[in-house]
């Protein structure tokens, strides 16, 4: 084997193996097909092993290209990582923040709160990585995450910002088609929005009312973010965070007597970053926009 392999070698390997073909690999890094093709040959000669074959889905990973998986994966996010912290100037809150939130935050409520964050601090350039997916803040995947869980690991801090109510909303003009229930049973009579295979809604929907479940949901999706948009669309009702239904002139709130859950909110980053100055300046922008929410 030659000992003398690339990080850009890696790179494409980790690209090829992320999206499962060499013309998503190639789009990923703005290279050519044939490019893309010829440097996973050498690639593959130089390590004296093959990393794919090719499959009706496209290229598989064999045994040993899984077993490189966690290693290339590391070295990308310490790459990441290492353009971070070179791009902020010593002592400045400057530089990049990689910030990983939940998707409807993300889309409905995060993007006001960096606005007063970009004003006092210009230099900052925030990536936001938006997914329910908890990001690997040990791993140093981001640099901070909003999380609506609480961490366990010791090496993170975390700061408990919100608990925010969620409630049942539908657009008014569905609301004069249909009428406004009553009551939780009167749902039973409505269009309901609803979760496809997320366990935690579903559980939490299996909680309120036993007889609603998804078989009684006329649109069913595990994005917060397009349930939103489809009770703005008249669709049916919805449950969302209550202070971003409430600011939404296009929504009503249906039952509001009735929670739904309380969703916990925790802004949270590795403890060798909190004095960092970017990551302090962007931790501190949510830990005050989740105070008005």
């Amino acid at each position: 084997m030659n000992n003398r392999i690339s990080w850009d070698d890696q790179r494409l390997f980790l690209a090829v193996l992320d999206e499962g073909s060499l013309s998503g690999a190639a789009r990923r890094l703005g290279l050519s097909h044939p490019t893309v093709r010829a440097r996973i040959d050498a690639l593959e000669a130089a390590l004296g092993t093959v990393l794919f074959t090719r499959s009706a889905r496209g290229l598989a990973p064999t045994d040993v290209a899984l077993a490189l998986r966690d290693s290339a994966r590391r070295m990308a996010l310490a790459s990441e990582e290492f353009l971070r912290q070179a791009s902020a100037p010593a002592g400045e809150a400057a530089g990049r923040v990689r910030l990983s939130v939940p998707e409807f935050m993300g889309v409905e409520v995060v993007p006001a709160m960096l606005r007063p964050l970009r004003d006092s601090h210009p230099g900052l350039v925030v990536e936001l990585a938006l997914s329910n997916a908890r990001a690997d803040l040990l791993g140093r995947e981001v640099d901070l995450a909003v999380r609506t869980v609480a961490p366990e690991q010791e090496a993170l801090v975390a700061r408990r910002v919100a608990e925010i109510p969620l409630g049942f909303f539908a657009a008014r003009d569905y609301l004069a088609r249909r009428g406004r229930p009553g009551s939780v049973a009167d749902l039973a009579a409505h269009d309901l929005i609803g979760p496809d295979r997320s366990l935690p809604d579903l559980e939490v929907a299996a909680r309120l009312a036993p007889d609603l479940g998804p078989a009684r949901f006329v649109l069913r999706t595990d994005s917060h973010p397009a349930q939103i948009a489809a009770a703005r669309a008249g669709i049916g009702i919805a449950v969302i965070q209550v202070p971003a239904g409430e600011r939404d002139p296009v929504l009503s709130r249906v039952l509001p007597e009735v929670t739904v859950a309380r969703l916990g909110v925790w802004i949270v980053t590795h403890g060798d970053l909190r004095r960092v100055p970017r990551v302090r300046a962007v931790f501190d922008a949510l830990v005050a926009g989740y105070s008005g929410v």
